[in-house]
């Protein structure tokens, strides 16, 4: 089983604002493998839905912990289903260091500054869990101020179309691997 991480803040407030890209793709990859809004529980403290990509399960995770204790619902749910630790989670998250709509998958690496890949990565005791990290743009002035904001106009329409890639970078992570993921996925410089 591999269990899929989208990470964000809970409640409406935070609602398809930059820091919650994690659960807009989750969403979106939830649509792709036609699991109804009814089949989510609440669990660990977090909401998961379970599926298949290519004949493995999965388990979709959104943690209810809000984003800077992620690694707390990520480690329970870990434990509770027995998973092959790091071996077994693939994180989607945001990244203010990449232009709104690219796409960087990675193996493993340091959090980067993101308070909910650094709690996991303490939760999990080590940094080698594959992540697609989901850009949101960098902010002008305030940090907090733009990732807790919302897109509009024209990056509103590369986001829709970044979740929907990375949802297939995901199903692609489970079918195929990291290396295939990463060639086919990654936003190469000349594609900004």
């Amino acid at each position: 089983m591999k269990m899929i991480v989208g990470l964000g803040n809970p409640g409406s407030d935070y609602e398809h604002t930059r820091h919650n890209v994690g659960f807009d793709v989750i969403d979106v990859l939830a649509k792709k493998l036609d699991i109804p809004a009814g089949m989510w529980k609440a669990e660990h403290r977090a909401h998961t839905a379970r599926g298949i990509i290519g004949g493995e399960k999965v388990i979709l995770v959104k943690p209810q912990t809000f984003m800077n204790l992620s690694g707390e619902a990520v480690r329970a749910l870990s434990d509770y289903y027995k998973l092959d630790g790091v071996n077994d989670i693939i994180v989607i998250s945001d990244d203010v260091a990449l232009p709104a709509g690219n796409i960087r998958i990675r193996g493993k690496g340091s959090p980067g500054g993101h308070n909910g890949l650094e709690n996991i990565i303490r939760h999990m005791g080590s940094d080698a869990f594959t992540r697609v990290r989901v850009g949101v743009g960098a902010p002008e002035h305030d940090l907090v101020r733009h990732v807790l904001g919302r897109f509009s106009g024209e990056d509103k329409e590369k986001m829709d179309e970044a979740y929907v890639r990375a949802a297939d970078a995901v199903i692609c992570l489970v079918t195929d691997d990291l290396s295939t993921a990463m060639n086919r996925f990654n936003t190469r410089k000349n594609e900004n």
